[in-house]
């Protein structure tokens, strides 16, 4: 067998695995295992131990848990719900205000916590029966709050863009200020959408009266919101600045939320710390093994010749650079339906890096466009995960409705990643500016 048929073989088998249920790490294992001792024999296994030991050694792994932890810590508080209600009280005479508050939550809330699910349950679980309350149609509820969650694997800290980082040896400061502007613009297409959807959807109801609120209200409001928002503050300085490394940051800006949902809402009960720790375990855990089951599965494929002559046979198609950008997206969205964005990073990325560097396309720039691509897959079934999340907060709502309110976010994500691949400097002006061309 050659090694691009080889190849397709181990895609196939992967594909079955992953789709029986087995957990992501055991299957990539168990994948790498079974073509090692056919093709090589049991000699080949002697360094699959040292292997996943090794990929975990890496300091930048740190970097994981400790932002996990901080997405956590707030997620186990009222965090969400205030941040929704401070932003609602100051839309409250804006026309579609409330869906606009709930996006704009989802963009504040990612900024502190970096994880997708638990965005869009936080803001979910306020801002969903109040907008089905007062008149927003179910789809658009919904949808607004599931599409909005995404934009966790964008706005830093992100630990999509920290495992990129770590696959393709690019700077991790760098890849956290490119998703900024992006992930800016596209909250304000979402609110821009939700605005003009709640107009029209409003007309053809008896909307509630609205309720109103003084400006001693809405800073009362802020009371609570502030001091998350200093976290945000305070990991961009110190990052963006050059006062401390990623790992010093995850750990700082852990310490001071774990702190503030302390004092702020009394988490501090051996029951509470037990919920935020074991969520932290769990989620660390289930990431750390997939990147070291990765690492299993990227020798197998290396050592196989398949990642090298798998991009060797994309720059023999002689695609031009643009027609080789659609190829690579339309895979990334199929795979996107199936698989989390970890999974796919970590598998793909080992081959597509050198393909894309001999295309002369911008790591950086690309890890947008990933990311973007990722974020689509978190909304489409059958394994879009903020779609459950939005079905368990609303379990009144159906899934199809839930996907229909979505699918207008999905056309604007598609048609920002147009964008951006002609105007690439959207992702790039700012990490160029802050840390040099």
């Amino acid at each position: 067998m050659s090694e691009i048929q080889i190849g397709l073989l181990i895609l196939v088998v992967t594909l079955i695995v992953l789709f029986s249920g087995l957990p992501i790490a055991w299957g990539l294992v168990l994948v790498s295992v079974g073509f090692l001792l056919v093709f090589h024999g049991p000699a080949s296994l002697q360094n699959v131990p040292l292997l996943m030991m090794d990929e975990l050694a890496s300091f930048a792994l740190l970097t994981i848990p400790l932002f996990v932890l901080l997405g956590a810590a707030i997620g186990a508080s009222a965090a969400g719900k205030d941040i929704y209600e401070s932003l609602h009280r100051w839309l409250d005479r804006v026309p579609g205000g409330l869906v606009i508050a709930n996006i704009l939550a989802c963009g504040v809330f990612s900024a502190i916590c970096g994880s997708s699910p638990a965005t869009a349950a936080a803001i979910g679980k306020a801002g969903v029966p109040e907008m089905i309350r007062r008149g927003v149609p179910p789809a658009l509820a919904t949808g607004s709050v599931c599409a909005g969650g995404t934009l966790g694997i964008l706005i830093p800290p992100s630990i999509t863009m920290i495992l990129y980082g770590i696959v393709t040896e690019t700077s991790i400061g760098r890849l956290f200020l490119a998703g900024v502007v992006p992930g800016a613009l596209l909250v304000l297409l979402f609110a821009a959408y939700a605005w003009i959807a709640t107009l029209r959807a409003l007309k053809s109801v008896d909307e509630p009266p609205p309720v109103r609120y003084t400006l001693r209200e809405k800073v009362e409001g802020l009371g609570r919101v502030a001091p998350f928002i200093g976290i945000v503050v305070a990991i961009a300085y110190a990052m963006y600045g050059g006062l401390a490394t990623p790992s010093e940051v995850a750990a700082i800006s852990a310490v001071l939320a774990l702190l503030l949902v302390a004092l702020i809402y009394r988490t501090w009960r051996a029951g509470d710390l037990w919920v935020i720790f074991g969520a932290t375990v769990r989620e660390s855990t289930m990431i750390l093994m997939i990147i070291g089951a990765a690492a299993v599965f990227s020798y197998m494929m290396s050592l196989l010749y398949v990642t090298q002559s798998s991009a060797q046979w994309l720059v023999d198609l002689n695609l031009d650079k643009w027609a080789l950008l659609i190829s690579i997206n339309a895979f990334l969205l199929l795979a996107g339906c199936f698989l989390p964005p970890v999974a796919i990073i970590l598998m793909v990325m080992p081959i597509l890096t050198p393909v894309l560097e001999a295309q002369g396309f911008d790591l950086i720039w690309f890890a947008v466009i990933l990311t973007i691509n990722m974020e689509i897959g978190l909304i489409t079934p059958p394994v879009g995960l903020n779609l459950y999340v939005l079905k368990g907060v609303a379990p009144d709502v159906p899934l199809t409705t839930v996907l229909k309110g979505s699918i207008p976010f999905v056309l604007i994500m598609l048609a920002f990643m147009v964008i951006l691949a002609i105007f690439p400097e959207i992702a790039l002006w700012l990490p160029n500016q802050m840390m040099g061309g």
